[in-house]
């Protein structure tokens, strides 16, 4: 065989080999997307209040919890912490925040504006009081805005790795290097994204996560599994793709809220390695808000990993 055609039959094989890759890649995909589209379609209602329409879960029975959720969430990252909360004998209500899923962006998407949709919320299911409300990282700017607004509607303010304000350096970033490219790239895709999470996972744990990979590395399958399922529960992204943009924009201007007024019983918990910088945010809420408490860890970053059981037990011990 002449050197000529050895070479063709190369480059043929290998646009085989790559032709099936793509090919199973594809059909793999397909799979996994359409599963993901079909989770976040079920398990969900959507109620119409003066404050838009907002799409809610409903969980357990027994004293109501409000649930609020992080960037990249929606009711179904909100989800994961009913469990517990439905065994000690909880309701768990978990919304989509505005933009995320099939909750719309307004046109005052702000935390005082989300802040009274969470007060719509509870009134379109006839709830006059839950016993805390729950803010996760970027839902905790509503949440701290809710019991400004409606002190009269909680018995307890939980602020979880929060978004908050903390004095900075001028022009100190709070986000991992690597998140402002994975966000102008993989999150404005389904495809991409999933394809990171296959292939970039621990560039994912650092940007999106937030948490140093190495400290993932030693932890236990349990929680390399938890950790994998937040990223997973994260596709589709496009159904969320206004929240995390209007998240991004809150982000980069958040505001040193009242927190002297704010009367309600507070709970903050962060970790040090926390790669969004919450726990400086915690701190001085904590600081601030009159008998807030500061639970702090060395470790565990954005995702509190290592801890899962931990946290859960210091939320529900202080909603007792």
């Amino acid at each position: 065989m002449s050197p000529r055609r050895v070479r063709s039959t190369g480059w043929a094989v290998a646009g085989l080999v790559i032709a099936s890759v793509f090919g199973l890649t594809v059909v793999e995909y397909r799979r996994e997307i359409g599963a993901a589209r079909q989770r976040v379609a079920t398990g969900s209602q959507l109620v119409k209040t003066p404050c838009g329409e907002i799409e809610y879960a409903s969980v357990g029975d027994g004293p109501p919890v409000l649930i609020v959720h992080g960037a990249g969430g929606g009711f179904d990252q909100g989800l994961p912490f009913a469990k517990p909360f439905v065994q000690a004998g909880y309701r768990i209500i978990a919304m989509s925040r505005f933009g995320y899923l099939r909750t719309p962006l307004p046109a005052d998407a702000s935390p005082q504006a989300q802040a009274d949709a969470h007060a719509c919320l509870l009134d379109a299911l006839g709830i006059e009081r839950v016993v805390g409300i729950v803010g996760v990282s970027a839902g905790a700017p509503s949440s701290m805005q809710f019991v400004l607004r409606h002190p009269e509607r909680t018995d307890r303010l939980v602020l979880l790795v929060p978004l908050a304000y903390a004095p900075r350096s001028p022009g100190q970033s709070t986000a991992p290097a690597g998140t402002p490219v994975v966000f102008e790239t993989a999150l404005k895709s389904d495809f991409l994204f999933w394809l990171a999470t296959k292939t970039l996972r621990r560039t994912l744990v650092k940007a999106i996560l937030a948490t140093p990979p190495e400290v993932l590395d030693r932890t236990d399958e349990a929680e390399q599994a938890r950790a994998q399922a937040i990223l997973d529960h994260i596709l589709p992204v496009s159904p969320r793709q206004q929240g995390l943009l209007n998240d991004a924009a809150m982000a980069s201007t958040i505001q040193r809220y009242e927190l002297e007024r704010i009367t309600t019983p507070t709970l903050a918990i962060s970790f040090a390695d926390d790669l969004f910088g919450t726990y400086d945010g915690a701190r001085y809420t904590s600081e601030h808000v009159p008998g807030a408490r500061f639970i702090s860890y060395p470790s565990g970053g954005h995702v509190w990993v290592g801890h899962q059981e931990d946290v859960l037990s210091e939320i529900l011990g202080f909603l007792r």
